[in-house]
Order: structure tokens, then C-alpha cells, then sequence
């Protein structure tokens, strides 16, 4: 990076944070596309390094799969492990309450568009290990596998029979297979992490293979599984409370940023 970027650093990192916390996430990226097209990509990762992570996630929160972002692609794995710890600060407190799906799904595109934003199979595994070694992506990982209890049990079922000849191949084509089987693969302690918040009565991923998950709604449980409600307000709890960036934007989430 040349000396002329680095010198120009410092006020794009206040510009974008200025921007994000005003709500203002399209002149954000654009203040990314022209850092990118004026200094190259390695401005727009070290502003990201610099950027409070709650900054961070407020962006990021504002696109999906279907969005993509600057940040999305060039997030460093640690930048983005850290944004995560913030990114239930942005749900609206009712939403929780009233349709968690809709959150989980909305969750599951955002980290599932920054983890396949890439070909890039090493970057994969940082991010993938990265978020998995904390607490709060740990949850953020079990809430997505939440959505699909009976698959994630069977995957666990297929880690444990073939280990490291683990083909992906499950007699599912839910979505969220694949970035269980990567988690798996990027770091088996951030996988057993994010089993266990899902699944928390059991202890060995051996015991969970052997397990079987009854569809039948109105049967007597046999595992003991946190539900995405239960998990979403778990995530929520685990926000950092902070002082360091302030918002107006009540409406978003809670006072987290007070």
C-alpha cells in the first residue's frame, strides 16, 4: 500500500463510520468503491481492520447475498469475527419475539454471503474459524443450524463415520448443509462449539451421530435442542455494551450504542 493510502486512512475510516452510524450505508459503500478504485483493495481491508466492529456490523447487516458489498468480500476473518459479537444489536426487539425465523434467515444470508463471496478456500477457513472461536459466533452459528435440526444431527452422523473423507454429500439439499460441512471441515472445534449451543445436553459428537430427531411436532422430545427464539435472545445478550460509537437510530435494535 503506498504511503499517499495510508496517509488517507485515517479520514476515510471517520468518513465511513460517520456515514454508517447516520444510516447513510450506500455512501458508506461508495466511499469503499472509491477508496478501492483510487488505492486498491488492501484500503479497504485496512479500514475495515480500523473501523469499531459495531460500525462494521451496522454496514454489513444492510446487505445479503443478494446485496453484495465491498465489506463482504474484503472483510478481514478477524473484523468480521468481531462485527458479529454487535450484529443482533441491529433486530428489531419485536421481530425477535414474533417471527425468529425471519432474523435466522436473514442471519444465515449474511454469513452466508461473506463465507461464499470467495472461491478462495483458505479465506474460507479463516472466516469460518475466526467466527466459530467465539461465544457469540458460536451462537450465531447454531441459531442458523437451528433451522434444520434433523440435518445438522445427520451431518454430525456423517463427520463422525468418515472423519477427514468427508464427501458434503447428505440426503439433504437444504442450504445450510454446505456451510455446516465447511465449519466442520475450517475448524472441528468451532463446529463441536456450535453443536453443542444447539444441542446443549450433549457433550460428544459421537453421542449426537447416534441420535435421532423426531419430525412428529406433538411427540416427547428426545433431545434437548435450544429453539432460534431462545438462541436469537442468548445472541443478544452476548452484545458488548460499549460507548464508543452513538446513534440517534433508536428504531434499530436496542440502546446498544448508549
Amino acid at each position: 500500500m503506498s504511503d499517499d493510502s495510508k496517509s488517507n486512512l485515517p479520514a476515510l475510516s471517520k468518513q465511513v463510520t460517520e456515514l454508517v452510524l447516520a444510516g447513510s450505508l450506500s455512501h458508506a459503500e461508495q466511499a469503499f468503491a472509491e477508496a478501492a478504485d483510487q488505492f486498491g483493495d488492501l484500503a479497504v481491508v485496512e479500514v475495515l481492520n480500523n473501523i469499531p466492529p459495531q460500525v462494521t456490523a451496522l454496514h454489513m447487516a444492510g446487505f445479503d447475498g443478494g446485496k453484495m458489498s465491498l465489506a463482504t468480500l474484503l472483510v478481514p476473518p478477524k473484523a468480521w469475527a468481531d462485527s458479529l459479537a454487535f450484529i443482533a444489536a441491529t433486530w428489531p426487539d419485536d421481530q425477535i419475539e414474533d417471527d425468529p425465523e425471519r432474523i435466522a434467515e436473514s442471519l444465515f444470508a449474511h454469513i452466508h454471503g461473506v463465507v461464499f463471496s470467495t472461491d478462495d478456500e483458505d479465506r474460507r477457513n479463516e472466516l469460518l474459524a475466526a467466527a466459530s472461536a467465539t461465544d457469540h459466533g458460536s451462537t450465531a452459528f447454531a441459531i442458523l443450524f437451528s433451522m434444520a435440526p434433523k440435518e445438522i444431527l445427520e451431518v454430525a452422523g456423517e463427520i463422525i463415520s468418515k472423519g477427514p473423507y468427508l464427501t458434503g454429500q447428505t440426503t439433504s439439499d437444504n442450504d445450510i448443509v454446505p456451510l455446516a460441512i465447511a465449519l466442520a471441515q475450517a475448524s472441528e472445534d468451532g463446529w463441536d462449539r456450535a453443536l453443542f449451543e444447539l444441542f446443549p445436553e450433549f457433550r460428544h459428537s459421537a453421542d449426537l451421530a447416534d441420535a435421532e430427531y423426531d419430525d412428529d411436532p406433538d411427540a416427547e422430545p428426545t433431545i434437548l435442542q435450544r429453539s432460534t427464539k431462545e438462541l436469537l435472545y442468548r445472541l443478544r445478550k452476548q452484545v458488548p455494551s460499549t460507548r464508543a460509537a452513538k446513534t440517534s437510530r433508536r428504531s434499530v435494535g436496542t440502546n446498544i450504542f448508549s
